[in-house]
């Protein structure tokens, strides 16, 4: 992986300024520092005013895995060009089944019975079960797993101390990508995020540039930030390029 705001990686973000560049962002460990609840999660100030300056700039969009009307919310007096909440599958009502969703959330509060510190988070068209308060985090991390996989027609996914459990067939991060930087008609993307959800658009093809905050090893990201503050330092280096560019 190559450091995005090393001066190696310069010309990068200077080619970024200069064509059609889709910005793309996760939100929470993104534009947000990760918090211990999701309704505490905000952005400082300085990122929502630059955010607010980027899209003025570049089309920008947020594809989050939170439900959209979280997003939308999150993100007030910051206008972006597009929102796609759980984990893009949503990008205006609601994606999935209500009568699913409501038969997983029943199946898997049965098997799992109580669970200190974890609990089960309802996104209208799929579901989260969160365990970072939970004393045994492994413990909670295994139960949650084994319990998502034995419903059907889901895909199960892990995150940051969280369990996600989606339609078989919903689309990804990649998909709503994909989709998002063919309808504003940009030849370039950059996308960042943070977590596992984010691996599907990191591995998109073309003319990506695909940022992970924190460096891994094993991912399909090309570059990364070291903390989730530098979104700020990267932020505003590419309003200055492109205002630069006249």
């Amino acid at each position: 992986m190559k450091y995005l705001l090393s001066r190696a990686s310069l010309p990068t973000v200077a080619r970024l300024a200069r064509e059609r560049t889709l910005c793309a962002f996760d939100f929470d460990g993104t534009l947000a520092p990760i918090a211990d609840h999701p309704d505490r999660a905000h952005m400082r100030k300085r990122t929502r005013d630059l955010l607010r300056r980027l899209s003025s700039l570049y089309p920008c969009i947020v594809v989050s895995g939170r439900n959209r009307a979280s997003v939308l919310k999150k993100l007030s007096g910051a206008h972006v060009a597009g929102v796609l909440g759980n984990h893009g599958a949503e990008s205006g009502g609601t994606a999935g089944s209500r009568k699913d969703v409501k038969r997983w959330k029943a199946a898997l509060e049965l098997e799992l019975g109580p669970m200190p510190g974890a609990w089960i988070e309802d996104k209208e068209s799929c579901l989260a079960i969160h365990y970072r308060q939970s004393p045994k985090k492994a413990e909670g991390r295994r139960r949650a797993f084994v319990a998502a996989r034995k419903l059907e027609n889901v895909r199960v996914f892990g995150g940051k101390q969280v369990v996600n459990v989606v339609g078989r067939l919903a689309p990804h991060k990649g998909d709503a990508l994909a989709a998002e930087s063919d309808r504003l008609r940009c030849n370039w993307v950059l996308y960042l995020g943070d977590d596992e959800n984010d691996e599907d658009a990191f591995a998109l093809g073309g003319n990506i540039v695909p940022v992970r905050i924190g460096r891994k090893q094993r991912t399909h990201a090309r570059y990364y930030l070291r903390t989730q503050t530098e979104i700020d330092e990267l932020l505003e280096l590419l309003v200055q390029l492109r205002e630069a560019e006249g």
